[in-house]
């Protein structure tokens, strides 16, 4: 291995410990750390973590998502199979004498359903609130669990909303709808049957939408761009349809709330620019916020509360140190760092993330953040364009390990927020209805011409990279721009939007409405057909760069049909291509033992191609599913 290199172990593999948390009386800490090799919910006494134990006992996937409920004794988890978006929520009694986790039960037993919690209130200790779509898969009723019996109770029947809104007693107050004009619905029922209450036009139906009701279910607070393009914090009073804007900013929108936890009022919200950014609303949270931003501890958010709001515990995100988790203590304005997610590479010499403007071809501000080797050459160095899926999603500023891993191979990395990306306004949304190929591609290629222009980038050795909504940005720079980059990586990408379109889980139907005025109307003739003109599939002939593309076997967002179809067009066309396939993943890949062997593959395909460092693939495949569907011969160095 080339000397200095960060191992990819050190930046792929499980975190030393993540995802703390606090439980509501304020005794205990809890956090995600290997158990075995797969993530595990750990619990110990604040004051003495060092005791904790492992409380569940997941030997597949890892737990993501765990939460803490009010009734003193209970966590709940949920957890898929194999990747294949079925969540099963499950209950752990933390104190509970098994220290293996042994107990952990399934509170939603049910096979082809997925759960979805929707409520954990301190009204109702004994009970939480969760979704299921067991009787209409399109469709979650509301259901409330018994923590300690699991007896599950039916709440409301969804007879075909996209989301319906409760108070802390699980009443349910309001629904939610979007319109096959592209509009959003806030229905309500006075009288007793759902008639429409408040509509946000086509417009403004991406960056408006209710978040909460205050504690007495009197006022709903939403984000509203109604009259204004960045999205708003107002107040919308049930009774009267009265509306009171409460905070707004000019360049970006409204992003998330901190709430006085009985009242559910707003004490501050948060902006994301180019930064985050946090504004009080009450005077009780001014000295609180004005101490955090004094420290030094990069970007931060708050994970989880006390219910007597005494004691916060912090998430943090810094470019160049990973990610660090903080219990903050409001009356002695004093932190105690919990734990380091990457200790390894406290001592390492990471690279600084660079935040950039760049102006797009017709006038648009793309923020993007630049990531450069920290070692300086001759010359421009090759770049990576890393794009972000979604669309309707976001690059933020902190410590990403794909920026870090390509820096350290001495490749530039550039990710843009496109025209699509949230956050910025409902005109920047807005300017990406129907330009999937189209103008938001453009916006990748005047990132990549403002890098090459500052010297940031080699114009011959340019890569681009993405999942998702970005493996498809990948297809269609190899595509669509054919000479541009000299390789594509994509991951789970779309590469035909007429079968995607088709194969959407049948529980994401409610939200046909704004794929179709996003990206085209596969229920028509024409609409097909404008699809097929911006899919990656009908232009494959024009592919001349070489291709390297991961599929999970069970990806139910982005199925194995979209890599399987355009690697056999590829085959029949004679174009290389290199296709690697996990037969236990889905959209992303969760176990470590396959994100090392993918990140070795993509590490020797990119080295082949723009000339970066390469770490040998050593032991990397060791305990992965991965499948050499095609092409591995066309890497030679992974032997």
């Amino acid at each position: 291995m080339p000397s200095m290199l960060i191992p990819r172990a050190h930046l792929f593999g499980n975190p030393n410990r993540i995802a703390a948390q606090i439980s509501p009386d304020g005794s205990l800490l809890s956090w995600l750390a290997p158990k075995d090799g797969v993530l595990n919910v750990f619990v110990g006494p604040v004051n003495a973590p060092q005791e904790a134990r492992p409380v569940t006992d997941d030997r597949k996937r890892g737990i993501r998502f765990y939460a803490w409920t009010y009734d003193g004794r209970h966590l709940v988890y949920g957890q898929d199979e194999a990747g294949d978006e079925n969540f099963h929520l499950y209950a752990v009694d933390v104190r509970a004498a098994d220290p293996a986790g042994a107990a952990a039960r399934d509170l939603t037993p049910f096979e082809g359903v997925t759960a979805q919690v929707q409520h954990i209130s301190r009204s109702v200790r004994d009970r939480i609130l969760v979704g299921l779509n067991r009787r209409d898969p399109r469709f979650h009723d509301l259901h409330s669990i018994e923590l300690a019996t699991g007896n599950l109770a039916l709440v409301e029947e969804n007879p075909g909303f996209a989301a319906l809104i409760t108070d802390d007693r699980y009443k349910v107050h309001l629904a939610v709808r979007d319109t096959a004009a592209g509009a959003r619905e806030i229905l309500h029922r006075p009288d007793g049957a759902w008639t429409p209450w408040i509509s946000f036009a086509p417009d403004d139906a991406r960056s408006s939408f209710p978040d909460h009701l205050d504690a007495k279910a009197r006022s709903l607070f939403c984000r509203d761009s109604r009259g204004r393009d960045t999205a708003a914090l107002t107040r919308i009073d049930l009774a009267t349809g009265a509306t009171t804007l409460i905070a707004a900013h000019d360049k970006a929108d409204i992003g998330g709330l901190l709430e006085d936890q009985e009242t559910h009022e707003p004490l501050a919200y948060s902006v994301t620019t180019e930064r985050l950014h946090y504004m009080a609303l009450d005077s009780r949270i001014e000295a609180d916020l004005s101490f955090l931003a004094g420290q030094d501890i990069g970007d931060w958010y708050v994970m989880s509360r006390t219910e007597d709001d005494r004691a916060w515990v912090l998430g943090t995100a810094s470019d160049k140190r990973p990610s660090v988790d903080y219990l903050y203590d409001r009356a002695s304005r004093s932190l105690r760092e919990l734990h380091q997610a990457r200790p390894e590479l406290a001592n390492t010499r990471l690279a600084a993330m660079r935040p950039v403007t760049i102006r797009s071809r017709d006038g648009l501000d793309l923020v993007s953040y630049l990531t450069q080797p920290k070692d300086d050459a001759a010359g421009a160095p090759p770049m990576v364009l890393l794009v972000h899926g979604g669309p309707w999603a976001r690059d933020v500023f902190g410590f990403h390990p794909l920026h870090q891993w390509l820096a350290d191979r001495g490749y530039a990395v550039l990710g843009v927020n496109f025209r699509g990306s949230t956050g910025f306004g409902k005109a920047f949304i807005n300017a990406a209805d129907r330009e999937w190929a189209g103008k938001m591609h453009d916006d990748l290629i005047d990132a990549v011409d403002w890098a090459i222009a500052e010297r940031v980038a080699d114009p011959t050795r340019v890569a681009i990279y993405g999942a998702s909504y970005g493996g498809y940005s990948a297809l269609v720079g190899a595509t669509f721009t054919p000479q541009k980059f000299a390789c594509a990586v994509d991951l789970f990408g779309i590469s035909n939007l007429v079968t995607f379109a088709n194969a959407i889980p049948p529980y994401w139907r409610s939200w046909s409405p704004v794929w179709t005025a996003r990206m085209g109307d596969h229920t028509t003739e024409e609409g097909r057909k404008f699809l097929a003109s911006r899919s990656p599939l009908t232009h494959v002939d024009r592919i001349v760069r070489p291709m390297l593309i991961g599929q999970g076997g069970n990806d139910v967002r982005v199925t194995v049909a979209e890599s399987d179809q355009i690697v056999a067009e590829m085959q029949r066309r004679n174009i290389p291509v290199t296709y690697v396939y996990y037969s236990d993943e889905g959209h992303g890949f969760r176990r470590p033992e396959n994100r090392h062997s993918f990140t070795a593959v993509v590490e020797a395909f990119l080295a082949q191609h723009l000339g970066g460092s390469c770490e040998p693939v050593g032991e990397d495949f060791a305990g992965s599913s991965i499948e050499f569907r095609a092409g591995r011969n066309l890497i030679p160095s992974l032997g």
